[in-house]
């Protein structure tokens, strides 16, 4: 096995453990946005809604770049995760759609609870029957289920990809995993961050 393979199947092993469902999701790593403002050394500084946070970073921290793409990205066979509000008719209403590379296919599979809004939930799993070319219904099979999902057309879409540290740089949006300390900061086991402006939706 190649190191960048190497990395990569470890890289898509740990998301999946960091966004693993079921009862045990309560020991999840929480999540932390925001916009980076300085990196130095072994911490980055964040400026979210709540103020300023800051991020350690270490040798074990892992990184995911994050790139706006299409709807067209989104179609039968691929594997995607979705945060979505239940709609009237138990269908899911998507909020965003991220797109996995097929090195990190199964990352975090299953449906559970999220915090993009009231009943929000997170779907990871492949898209199964795809209806319509713009605002699209489709149904997204996991292990154990499989929700039905409509897609609107102007939903945000990111293609995921192995990152590295260099992504870290002042203005980058990013989505941080891991524990917070007593003194407010967090302890990033593995960090989303957007290239080129993007924004990471989820």
């Amino acid at each position: 096995m190649t190191k960048l393979h190497s990395a990569t199947a470890m890289l898509a092993t740990t998301f999946g453990l960091l966004l693993a469902a079921g009862p045990a999701s309560a020991q999840v790593p929480p999540r932390t946005r925001g916009v980076i403002t300085a990196v130095s050394g072994d911490s980055v500084m964040l400026k979210n809604h709540s103020g300023t946070v800051t991020l350690k970073i270490g040798s074990t921290t892992g990184y995911i770049g994050a790139r706006s793409a299409s709807l067209g990205e989104v179609k039968a066979g691929r594997f995607i995760g979705t945060a979505a509000v239940p709609q009237p008719d138990g269908t899911l209403k998507a909020l965003e759609v991220t797109v996995f590379p097929e090195s990190m296919r199964g990352a975090g599979e299953g449906n559970y609870g999220w915090d993009l809004g009231k009943g929000s939930s997170m779907t990871n799993g492949t898209i199964g029957s795809v209806v319509g070319s713009s605002g699209r219904n489709m149904t997204v099979d996991y292990k154990g289920g499989q929700k039905t999902l409509m897609v609107p057309d102007d939903v945000p879409v990111v293609d995921l990809e192995p990152g590295a540290a260099s992504l870290l740089k002042p203005g980058a949006h990013v989505v941080a995993f891991g524990p917070k300390a007593a003194d407010g900061s967090v302890d990033a086991k593995r960090i989303i961050v957007g290239e080129d402006g993007t924004v990471p939706p989820m």
